[in-house]
């Protein structure tokens, strides 16, 4: 076996080759711009990048604050610039001519402000009503990247950690589809491990003729597993029948393998039910897949003088780490580091990915720092962590809270079970859905159906909302009332204010589609140019979020949309004014951007309230 997939380049060529019609967010066109104009302006400093940022002062748009960074470089050499003013404002005035800026200024020590084309910005937005908003996709600079995210443990019961790893990792994979990068979304499950001896030999003594039973004689995998626990805990005799289980299963004999898949093919019928209500997809590589190639990837490691002998065990040790990394322990079986070794060879030889992100609790993070660096000192993964692939990131999460302010859990103290989680969460939004319509006297206009999928969009959205639009590294606290709350920043008010949008173009008359065609977009007003650039934001706001594999950003970006449609609306009356045809093209537009927020954050959008 070899590790050599790991040419460690960057990947920029790649990227812009595969743009397709896109043209990139409007900071990449920018970035293109002042690249010119710096290449122009200092042509003996090459591989200069342009600094563009939102500008955050009154000042312009955007901002390019590459000058003092030059001066500090070029002052004493002979140079015709006297200060980082001047080198600012001859970078403003070596910018090529284009469409998309209106006007230049240059502040202070040579920061270059950009205002932008009304026009142009008006243009932008409907040409994406035209082509579609995947012409507003970010242009990335990876073309393959694994999500390893959900990876619950067979014969356990999926709780809310699984809930947040679940939820952010579907949400980071479509945010990478989105932008054209290939994702293979893989749900590395617990299916191989010690704890399959109890299970199978449990099943075996209590139910010798298991086969023809099936399903009926595990009954609640939950209590099952308890069940077989709480022997091997208490009967010496049986955690030695269930230690050597262990060995005849990974042995292949059949009744044990049959066994284990059996118990397997239970679990993952409960998991799908979880994966089915959130809509999310994934393809299982358990454990168990990758145990084949541990011995040779171990066996590569070992030929590059990484694992040592320590304490009976094998191990690799990493600097800055008191403990080794463990690989084989010392009763000869394998764990996780191995396993994580084995998949992480795996995805960068044979599936050829470039980014492998993982997506589990901060708790973890040690290992995977540990983990990381065995890989790097393999020669898998290149030294430096900035912009060279093949990389490896851990996406950690921080813990769900109860209002008590512990971890979130029954009083029972058992830990919560999702499935129950989300038909609680759907039951209280249908409540309050129902209770709404009476008050408004327009129950009689739903049908059933319609109810129910309205309650479960909300209820669903509700909980997958409040976890994201946290920064995933804090710890949050589960609350009902909080999520499903339909004012401030919430799933419930952002759903009522996309189907206040679809009402208002509705009740027009207008034929929308056919106003794409013929209309145009005018910014005349300072709500609408306010509503407009955030608009156009939308590309560089979900770059930013998968580049940071921050979810919420997003979420940031989508409640501030909301926001600014609130303000543009009342003071720019839409239906019967003059502005009539330009103010409907932005709802549409608003509420295009809306339902592709939602998407990528895993939330089926409601069109009538």
């Amino acid at each position: 076996m070899s590790g050599d997939a790991s040419s460690s380049a960057p990947l920029q060529g790649q990227a812009a080759k595969d743009g397709g019609d896109r043209a990139g967010s409007v900071k990449q066109q920018l970035s293109r711009l002042f690249k010119a104009s710096l290449s122009a302006t200092v042509p003996d400093e090459p591989n200069i990048e342009p600094l563009v940022e939102v500008c955050t002062a009154k000042f312009g748009d955007y901002q390019c604050n590459n000058a003092m960074g030059l001066w500090s470089r070029i002052k004493g050499k002979s140079t015709e610039f006297k200060n980082p003013n001047s080198v600012g404002q001859a970078i403003a005035r070596n910018l090529p001519p284009s469409d998309i800026i209106e006007s230049t200024s240059v502040a202070g020590p040579g920061f270059v402000n950009i205002v932008l084309s009304d026009k142009w910005v008006a243009q932008s937005i409907q040409q994406m009503l035209l082509s579609g908003i995947g012409t507003w996709a970010p242009i990335l600079s990876v073309p393959k990247a694994v999500v390893d995210f959900s990876s619950p443990n067979i014969a356990k019961e999926m709780h809310v950690g699984h809930l947040r790893s679940t939820i952010i990792g579907d949400t980071l994979a479509r945010m990478l589809e989105f932008s054209n990068v290939e994702v293979l979304r893989r749900n590395h499950v617990g299916d191989w491990g010690t704890q399959f001896g109890m299970l199978i030999e449990h099943l075996f003594d209590k139910f010798p003729n298991w086969e023809e039973a099936g399903e009926q004689a595990i009954g609640d995998l939950q209590e099952f597993y308890k069940a077989s626990k709480r022997r091997f805990d208490d009967d010496s005799t049986f955690m030695e029948k269930a230690q050597k289980a262990v060995v005849r299963l990974q042995g292949g004999e059949a009744r044990y393998r049959d066994a284990w898949k059996k118990i397997c093919e239970i679990s993952r019928k409960e998991f799908d039910l979880v994966y089915q209500c959130l809509g999310v997809h994934l393809e299982e590589k358990g454990e168990s897949f990758y145990n084949p190639y541990i011995p040779g990837v171990l066996e590569e490691l070992s030929n590059k003088g990484l694992i040592e002998e320590s304490d009976g065990a094998r191990v690799i040790f990493i600097e800055g780490h008191q403990i080794p990394l463990i690989v084989v322990k010392r009763d000869g079986g394998y764990n996780y580091a191995s396993t994580d070794l084995a998949a992480l060879w795996y995805r960068l030889n044979i599936e050829k990915a470039n980014w492998i992100i993982y997506v589990t609790d901060v708790g973890q993070s040690q290992h995977f720092d540990m983990f990381f660096s065995a890989a790097r000192r393999a020669g898998w993964l290149p030294d430096s962590n900035g912009n060279l692939y093949p990389k490896a990131s851990h996406v950690g999460f921080g813990l769900v809270l109860g209002s008590d302010g512990k971890r979130f859990r029954t009083r029972s103290s058992e830990v919560v079970r999702l499935v129950e989680l989300l038909d609680e969460a759907k039951s209280r939004s249908k409540t309050e859905l129902q209770k709404r319509l009476k008050e408004n006297g327009k129950i009689a206009e739903w049908t059933d159906e319609e109810l129910e999928k309205t309650a479960e969009a909300i209820g669903y959205g509700a909980v997958k909302y409040a976890d994201l639009k946290n920064n995933r590294l804090t710890n949050y606290t589960f609350s009902f009332d909080q999520m499903l709350n339909d004012k401030g920043n919430t799933a419930v008010y952002l759903l009522y204010a996309h189907a206040r949008i679809c009402s208002i173009i509705r009740k027009s008359g207008r034929d929308v589609e056919e106003l794409k065609k013929t209309g145009n977009i005018v910014l005349g007003e300072p709500d609408e140019r306010i509503l407009g650039l955030h608009l156009i934001k939308f590309a560089e706001v979900v770059e930013e979020a998968c580049t940071n594999l921050l979810p919420n950003i997003l979420c940031e970006y989508l409640y501030n949309l909301s926001e600014k449609f609130t303000g543009f609306y009342s003071r720019c009356p839409v239906v019967g004014s003059a502005e009539e045809t330009s103010r409907l093209l932005l709802c549409e537009a608003t509420a295009v951007v809306m339902r592709k927020c939602f998407y990528l954050l895993g939330i089926t959008p409601v069109y009538k309230i």
